[in-house]
């Protein structure tokens, strides 16, 4: 086999297995719904209490969006989200589960200082209850600040739901790879990187960024 034939099966190969997604990160769906309207690209995340090794990282960067009902609590939120919520009984879950977005985290920050977070509040969707809730829960591990680059999918993906899918986890491997469909930024580069430029100077004016360290995105 020439060279030149070998390096373009090997491309095409290696560009397939970057098409396919089989990781998601799992959030409130009014959450979800933020971030693929490009109201907000900033998430607040301690995990859920069945991470692995009881704490939370970031073990992938490009993800799909993964809304759910469970634990949406509208008096968490700002008004104009709150008064969006579908609330669905202790135990619900849908058949179906829509994916109308995947995300690259393009920024992983740790914080520790209450009044840090309070700052970024035009920033986010939950209120300022939210974010004192976020701190004493688990008060010796920091709060994660995640930055998304969101694209919204042209046509929207329905999965059926699995109970793999379930339960208070942060992160999902899905049963099957799910192509990166037809999508677009839901927000211009110019428009995101003003917002995240604003985010990171109200951060590092209140306190020395933490970036994630080790192998905590991979």
């Amino acid at each position: 086999m020439k060279d030149g034939l070998f390096i373009r099966i090997l491309a095409t190969v290696f560009s397939l297995v970057l098409s396919m997604l089989s990781h998601a990160l799992k959030e409130w769906s009014i959450a979800v719904d933020a971030l693929v309207q490009g109201q907000t690209i900033l998430l607040l995340r301690k995990g859920g209490i069945r991470e692995q090794d009881k704490r939370f990282t970031v073990p992938h960067q490009r993800v799909w969006l993964y809304p759910t009902h469970e634990h949406q609590k509208p008096h968490l939120l700002k008004p104009q989200w709150a008064d969006q919520v579908t609330m669905v009984a202790p135990g619900w879950h849908p058949t179906q589960v829509t994916l109308k977005a995947w995300a690259d985290i393009a920024q992983v920050w740790t914080v520790r200082n209450l009044d840090t977070v309070e700052a970024l509040q035009p920033f986010h969707i939950w209120n300022g209850q939210f974010v004192t809730e976020r701190f004493r829960w688990k008060p010796n591990q920091p709060l994660h600040l995640l930055l998304l680059r969101v694209h919204g999918l042209k046509t929207p993906i329905h999965l059926d739901w699995q109970s793999d899918y379930g339960g208070c986890r942060s992160w999902l491997d899905l049963t099957a790879p799910v192509d990166e469909l037809p999508s677009a930024p839901v927000l211009g580069q110019s428009a995101w990187a003003a917002i995240e430029q604003e985010i990171h100077h109200q951060v590092n004016t209140s306190e020395p960024i933490e970036p994630l360290q080790g192998n905590e995105i991979v």
